[in-house]
Formats: C-alpha cells, structure tokens, sequence
C-alpha cells in the first residue's frame, strides 16, 4: 500500500448501511456504503480495520487494575472504537469509526464518524 498521509480531520457523524447487517451492532463489521453530507459514498474496498478499547475520562478511573487489563483487550460495555479504512468507487480513500460510547439512556447503540481522509504523499491536494 502506498504512503498514506491524512488530507482532511473530519470526525463527523454519518449514516451507514450493510448490505447484511452484523451479527453484533456493538462489534461491526465494515459498513457496504456510507452517507456524508447528503453524498452516498459506496465502498469499494476494505482496506485495514483495527480496534481501540482505551477507557477515556471517568470510565478510565471507575476499574479495578485487574479488570481494566481485560476490558483493554476486548472491551467493556459503553466502551470501543472499531475503525475501518476504506476506498471509494471514485477512488478516494477514508477512514471510518463506530464509537460504542452510548449517547443517554435513551440513545444506547452508539454512532458512525467519518474520522479523515486519506491520500498518498506528494499529491497535490485541493
């Protein structure tokens, strides 16, 4: 793969859809399209994914040290980020987030963040 560097910090939220849904809403899987500012962005290929499941703010102090260093590999609930990167049919290339972290009570399944784009290094960005 190519140098990637990041064109664009984004971070914000966006629709997604699956042409199957995951198993797991809280443990996705890449997302078949996306919606950002009203433009649909089909997926062409799944790049990289990885996952991050650093306790952040209060619920990086409310842990026993032995639980923490569980909860680190595999998570906890209300807690994770699953990260994908990705390349579009028109050839650009992003990078994606679903941020376990619920809203309220009311709002408990977390949402979907356009995190960057990326392109390769030297190009001439508009």
């Amino acid at each position: 793969m190519e140098d990637l560097i990041s064109y664009h910090f984004i971070d914000e939220a966006i629709e997604v859809s699956f042409f199957t849904p995951p198993v797991y809403e809280k443990s996705p899987t890449c997302p078949d399209n996306f919606r950002w500012h009203g433009e649909l962005f089909e997926i062409k290929e799944h790049l990289a994914e990885w996952s991050d499941f650093t306790r952040r703010g209060r619920a990086a102090r409310n842990m026993q040290p032995g639980h923490m260093t569980v909860a680190a590999g595999r998570g906890s609930l209300g807690v994770g980020r699953f990260f994908f990167r990705v390349s579009t049919q028109a050839g650009r290339i992003f990078e994606l987030y679903y941020d376990r972290a619920p809203k309220d009570a009311l709002h408990r399944k977390g949402d979907w963040y356009l995190y960057r784009e990326l392109g390769p290094r030297g190009a001439n960005v508009a």
